[in-house]
């Protein structure tokens, strides 16, 4: 194998055909090349779909299983009785858990360029929901479990206001041991989409070891990066890789437990040494789905609750009072905290994205729908240029084989 890279090396017609494949790699994005890059999306998408129609037809038993089981759910459906109210219980809990695990899965899905749904849907749902909780004085809040943020839908919580929940049920503040349980699923269910969206960086480099290659990502490893930034990344990726023998269990576990953009690399890098799945995956589960979303989770509770505020406060006006100068102007800060608190915990929170803005109305609203299209498009668009790249690597590789097989007794001649 080296030796037949040394010789399509040393080719110049194969020399030239690797660089004007990699130019055509760097040039395929949607807003260069639109068509041709949409034109192979589609191409790689048929592909995939007759891969998977012909590995359901090979497999018998599985078309059985999934026909009697559409047969029997479209009768449960269709037909009346006292199952139709747990049906729909059940579609609701269906629904709310995918959602959530979703979510996960688009944050970290992508190497690195997912899309940060902690920041659009799941931690404004913890911050409005410990601000509504602070403000009514009780938690019992939800009509259900699933009762939170969804794809075109509000919880009922969001607008009601607290005299219809009753009297408040903690006077001196809603403690953090009551609030966590009460967002504590849908935090953990995001979890385990995170972690979930790891795996597939973990599957295609162990495929790629397998079978004798090595990932882009391993290959550009300490390179030299662009800017101050990129140079800093390129040392951590190439120091993880020169420390990859202490790459364990623990270790896995210390980098999913923070927020930590380089992971993707740690699960090319258990794939490409081929650490045993269960150990990826469990490290990465309890990392992600537990320690990490608990972390981000009590920081969000924190932050929006009138405790910390009013503690922030205290110690602010304390530490500035030793400032020469401060000392007068303290009572009239202290009153602008105050009415700046006052405000914020009052305001009329956030809605979801399935509220109709009318034209030219620059609310809250319309920028935060605005803001999480963008998002999606950005996402979309991502997903679309990785995937025709991907398609067309494949293309080029099939290229250069046939090129590399047709030289190859030219070059035994010669030799």
């Amino acid at each position: 194998m080296g030796s037949g890279k040394r010789a399509s090396s040393s080719n110049p017609a194969i020399s030239g055909l690797r660089e004007k494949h990699q130019q055509d790699l760097e040039k395929l994005t949607l807003t260069s090349q639109p068509f041709k890059t949409f034109r192979l999306f589609v191409f790689a998408v048929f592909l995939y779909l007759r891969r998977s129609v012909s590995y359901l037809l090979a497999n018998g038993w599985l078309v059985l299983f999934i026909s009697v089981l559409a047969a029997v759910s479209a009768l449960l459906v269709t037909l009346d009785g006292p199952h139709v109210k747990h049906l729909e219980e059940l579609s609701e809990y269906a629904r709310f858990g995918l959602w959530w695990i979703f979510l996960g899965v688009a944050s970290s899905i992508g190497l690195g360029s997912g899309l940060h749904t902690f920041v659009l849907y799941l931690g404004p749902h913890i911050a409005l929901f410990t601000i509504k909780a602070m403000t009514c004085g009780r938690v019992d809040l939800k009509t259900a479990i699933y009762d939170t943020i969804q794809l075109k839908r509000s919880p009922s919580w969001l607008d009601k206001p607290c005299n219809e929940f009753g009297p408040p049920v903690f006077s001196s503040g809603v403690p953090l041991s009551s609030i966590l349980p009460q967002v504590q699923i849908e935090a953990i269910l995001w979890g385990l989409g995170t972690a979930l969206g790891e795996l597939p960086p973990y599957f295609i480099s162990r495929a790629a070891s397998l079978s004798g290659g090595k990932m882009e990502e391993l290959e550009t490893c300490g390179g030299d990066g662009t800017g101050f930034i990129g140079r800093r990344v390129s040392q951590i990726k190439g120091w993880l890789l020169s420390h990859s023998q202490y790459l364990n269990f623990f270790t896995i576990l210390v980098l999913a437990s923070v927020p930590n953009p380089l992971f993707d690399l740690a699960g090319i890098m258990c794939g490409q040494f081929e650490k045993p799945f269960w150990e990826f995956f469990l490290a990465t589960l309890l990392g992600k789905a537990i320690i990490k979303t608990h972390i981000q989770t009590v920081f969000i509770i924190c932050v929006c609750n009138n405790q910390l505020l009013d503690w922030i406060e205290n110690e602010l006006i304390y530490i500035l009072s030793f400032v020469p100068g401060f000392a007068s102007a303290l009572p009239a800060l202290a009153a602008k905290l105050r009415l700046m608190k006052e405000k914020y915990m009052v305001a009329s929170p956030p809605v979801t994205s399935d509220i109709n803005v009318k034209k030219w109305d620059l609310s809250v609203a319309s920028v935060w729908n605005g803001v999480v299209w963008l998002m999606l498009l950005n996402f979309f668009g991502q997903i679309v240029t990785a995937t025709a790249q991907r398609y067309l690597k494949k293309q080029q590789e099939k290229e250069l084989d046939a090129l590399t097989k047709k030289s190859s007794p030219v070059s035994k001649k010669s030799n």
